[in-house]
């Protein structure tokens, strides 16, 4: 009997160019997502604290087109960018957070003319309050979302020596010893493979019903 000899069996992923690593985008992501749902809840929990714009914890029409709107889109955007493993799909969660931010920054603007309404002035005693107001609920965040939005178009665009490597890295390495069997007829073949070698032995069928065949053959051919 001759010395074990090592398989070895690599798979490898064929992504293509669109496949990326999804730590690419996972930091933008997660506080795109942060940033969504505080500009969507803010104007429902801030009257608790005080920290809200004139209409209190009234509902009004606009809120939901000026604030809970962008949020729940920033919310998606970010959500992409957290788990997507594709270029594609990632470029578009940043193209939402970039028009999320958009939108916070010059919704205002639009609501007079396009009749979405409106959320009132800022509650505030002091110029310092207003101007917190006015940032941490729109200019600010939109600013902010629009900034982390582009950060993660740049980094999508570029497919960098990483991404390569990933789209192909080895999923799965096994190694797999085997110990040559010599059979009554001189054939030498490894435990647990299929000799193609062997006259008179029947090829494989496909199927379940074949490979019970199959392994019965090769227990049977070990055996010897």
């Amino acid at each position: 009997m001759s010395d074990p000899v090592t398989r070895a069996h690599d798979t490898r992923v064929r992504g293509g160019r669109l496949t990326m690593p999804r730590s690419r985008g996972a930091l933008s992501g997660l506080l795109v997502i942060l940033l969504g749902l505080w500009g969507a809840l803010v104007p429902f929990l801030g009257p608790n604290f005080d920290f809200a714009y004139s209409l209190g914890a009234d509902w009004t029409i606009g809120r939901g087109w000026l604030e809970v709107l962008p949020g729940v889109v920033a919310v998606v955007g970010g959500f992409l960018l957290l788990t997507s493993r594709n270029r594609v799909s990632g470029m578009l969660g940043g193209w939402l957070a970039v028009a999320a931010g958009a939108w916070f920054v010059v919704g205002r603007a639009f609501a007079g003319p396009l009749g979405l309404g409106d959320v009132g002035t800022p509650v505030a005693d002091t110029d310092t309050k207003r101007v917190w107001l006015e940032l941490t609920y729109f200019y600010g965040l939109g600013a902010v979302l629009v900034f982390l939005g582009a950060l993660a178009l740049g980094r999508l665009s570029v497919r960098s020596v990483r991404d390569v490597e990933f789209a192909s890295r080895p999923l799965d390495t096994t190694d797999v010893r085997t110990t040559d069997v010599r059979t009554t007829d001189g054939a030498v073949v490894a435990d647990g493979t299929r000799d193609t070698t062997l006259a008179g032995r029947p090829r494989r069928r496909g199927g379940l019903l074949g490979r019970l065949r199959g392994r019965r053959g090769d227990r049977t051919l070990v055996d010897r």
